[in-house]
């Protein structure tokens, strides 16, 4: 019998036993010990069963791992069915977190990962030995669509790979979702003419949920590289239909947008590593956004990294890329590599608009930066024959020191 199962933090609990066997049996069968042994016999393949209970030695307060077998009898194979079986109700009862969920290699296979994955996306751009480099849109809104493509091939020039839209880019008449498209494959198209660089523009896939598929196949229709998805807002699921269209095809940034509602709490909600990493993942995510452990809405260090580990460790789904972002410099780059390695997304705003020079500038010091540390080079040794490189350190200083 397949099943799945569900690892908690329960936080304050004096008998954890008897709340291991009432999360068991609340969100299965609903009681047993007084079930006649005939109705026993016909429930037992969907009752819940206590794998193991572990206390976790603190400082302040008892903490308790418990985890619980879930028969897949009980939920058809979709995540909505499964997070309500494991998680529905107790999320609303006391100081109970979600950690992860294991899933057997039987239900895996309703669930389609990545279509391109790490390697996939590193064979459109033809770029193997290096992070990606990311940036985004700033200050569009209420802009027209020269202002969006103008800024989009600055950031092409400086040897951006991905640009993504503001995930609060929606639609709108000065920059439509058509056109967006439409004229930003035309600017890049001309900066690869002229560089030999490509670039991927992220096109913020959004409005009702019913329409969303005919949307994005008129994005494929019209050429886009990416969409962008606001995954948090739409439900995961969502992003999964996405994913098995063979008519859309395109990859998919997943944004973690009002994801925090869901996992900042150390005593409630869901863990970073579950929802940004694996859940996204498995729903077919082919990169994935979250706070880094540096910046202007910073994550606790081991939460980004065991998003990272989820997107990227051993499995039978392709890997997906981290992208640690919010408050990114080129002086960070040091510690993005040391921290997430080579196999991710370095993904900047202000750090490349506020470079002395624009955006083409704030580029190519991110591409110096990321150059110079792979070679072994501290960033300060680059600035000496990078000008671009120099200038962003002498505006926002370096963090290699603490790299090392």
């Amino acid at each position: 019998m397949t099943e799945i199962i569900a690892t908690y933090l329960v936080h304050e609990e004096k008998n954890p036993e008897k709340k291991a066997e009432e999360i068991a049996l609340g969100l299965t069968v609903g009681s047993w010990t007084n079930l006649p042994e005939l109705e026993q016999d016909q429930l037992r393949k969907h009752k819940g069963r206590v794998v193991s209970i572990e206390g976790l030695p603190t400082d302040s307060k008892d903490k308790t791992l418990i985890n619980i077998a879930y028969p897949s009898v009980n939920f058809s194979s979709d995540l909505p069915a499964i997070l309500t079986t494991v998680f529905g109700k107790l999320s609303l009862d006391g100081k109970i977190k979600l950690l992860d969920l294991q899933f057997d290699q039987g239900l895996k296979k309703h669930f389609p990962g990545p279509r391109f994955g790490i390697e996939g996306l590193r064979n459109i751009l033809g770029v193997y030995d290096r992070p990606l480099l990311m940036s985004i849109f700033k200050g569009v809104l209420g802009k027209d669509i020269d202002f969006l493509v103008g800024q989009l091939k600055q950031q092409a020039l400086g040897g951006v790979d991905f640009v993504k839209d503001d995930e609060i880019l929606f639609e709108n008449e000065l920059t439509p979702f058509e056109k967006r498209i439409v004229e930003g494959k035309k600017v890049l198209q001309e900066v690869y003419n002229q560089t030999g660089h490509r670039t991927l523009y992220a096109v913020n896939l959004t409005g009702r949920t019913s329409k969303l598929k005919e949307k994005a196949r008129k994005a494929v229709e019209l050429g886009a590289d990416l969409l962008l998805f606001n995954v948090f807002s739409y439900g995961l699921d969502v992003l999964q239909e996405l994913r098995e269209d063979e008519e859309i095809a395109l990859p998919l940034m997943a944004h973690p947008a009002v994801s925090g509602a869901l996992t900042s709490s150390s005593h409630y909600g869901i863990s970073h590593s579950l929802l940004l990493g694996k859940l996204l993942r498995y729903v077919g995510a082919d990169l994935s956004l979250f706070p880094s452990p540096y910046g202007t809405v910073a994550l606790e260090k081991n939460s980004a990294l065991s998003i990272a580990k989820e997107l990227t460790q051993e499995d039978s789904f392709k890997q997906a890329f981290p992208v640690p972002s919010a408050g990114i410099h080129p002086g960070l780059v040091p510690l993005l590599i040391r921290d997430f390695g080579v196999d991710s997304v370095i993904n900047a705003g202000g750090g490349v608009h506020g470079h002395p020079d624009g955006a083409c500038g704030g580029g190519l010091a991110f591409r110096q930066a990321i150059d110079t540390t792979l070679q072994g080079k501290t960033l300060a040794e680059g600035a000496e024959s990078s000008l671009e490189l120099k200038k962003a350190l002498q505006l926002w200083g370096s963090a290699e020191a603490a790299a090392k």
